[in-house]
């Protein structure tokens, strides 16, 4: 057994409608990841500045999802903390 799961659901489509928001929304997930909330702002400010239909907005929160369900390599380092 892996750790991805091979099973794919059907009522979704395996493509997003809109390629470029699913794009911004899997770098909006790493910049969270790695705490740049320079990247994540102007990721904001370039969703805020074009219209946003439903189906961008769906392929953008899928982009996202799809790069949170990868688990982290590594642990973030304990610092100053007691164990």
């Amino acid at each position: 057994m892996g750790f991805f799961s091979r099973k794919t659901d059907n009522s979704e489509p395996s493509t997003p409608s809109n390629p470029a928001m699913a794009e911004l929304g899997r770098d909006y997930a790493i910049a969270k990841r790695h705490g740049d909330r320079k990247a994540m702002n102007r990721i904001t400010r370039e969703i805020g500045k074009s219209r946003v239909t439903d189906a961008d907005g769906e392929s953008f929160r899928r982009g996202q999802q799809a790069y949170e369900d990868v688990p982290p390599a590594y642990s973030k380092p304990r610092r100053n903390r007691r164990r």
